[in-house]
């Protein structure tokens, strides 16, 4: 049986996440991504309308299912009664790192995609980001606080801000090029997901709660 032929527009989406994941917005001309994709600008205005606009449909893709995932999970913690910190931020760090991967060969682009864009040092497109992020996130944060009534509002929003920098540096493989990466930073999807998460409840309950 023949694999199915991709569409013009799942092309278009494709190798977007490809070049931005790479390159980000500003360094990846519209014309690299149509070549690539075998298509023309006009293919890209017929089906986004703009550059941006293909940005954007590229993350709401790519963001949906582990949108989707997080919000399912804070919904059966919130249903079965009072959420850990570890938790909460265990449903929260998973989706990013696992769900990516389970995608298959696209995988790996997808998770570099997510973790590029989320940081991209442009303010418009980090809100084009935010816009697909936040409804999630910001529920993630709630729940985070009332689990650490200790720890001042304002603390527990800075350990998740730094949170969400520390899971997109794993997700865009930033971390894995740093010196000595190989032997810190777990290879095995789980591993680097354990670990995280354990640094990162360390940090919330030790650190914050000193401050």
């Amino acid at each position: 049986m023949e694999a199915p032929v991709e569409s013009t527009r799942e092309r278009l989406l494709n190798v977007a996440e490809e070049r931005f994941g790479d390159g980000g917005y500003e360094g990846t001309s519209l014309r690299a991504i149509t070549v690539a994709a075998e298509a023309n600008i006009a293919a890209v205005n017929y089906h986004f309308g703009s550059k941006e606009a293909l940005l954007r449909a590229a993350v709401a893709r790519a963001m949906a299912p582990v949108n989707t995932e997080r919000k399912r999970r804070l919904d059966r913690l919130e249903e079965e009664g009072k959420a850990t910190p570890e938790q909460l931020i265990r449903a929260f760090v998973e989706p990013g790192l696992n769900l990516a991967v389970r995608r298959g060969d696209r995988g790996p682009t997808i998770q570099r995609f997510i973790g590029r864009v989320a940081f991209d040092p442009s303010p418009r497109i980090r809100e084009l980001y935010a816009a697909e992020a936040d409804p999630v996130e910001g529920r993630y944060l709630a729940a985070l606080r009332a689990a650490l009534p200790q720890v001042h509002p304002e603390a527990v929003a800075f350990g998740y801000v730094n949170m969400l920098g520390l899971l997109a540096l794993h997700q865009s493989r930033t971390l894995s090029k740093a010196p000595g990466a190989s032997e810190a930073v777990p290879a095995d999807t789980q591993d680097l997901t354990d670990s995280l998460v354990s640094f990162l409840v360390a940090a919330f309950r030790q650190g914050l709660s000193a401050n």
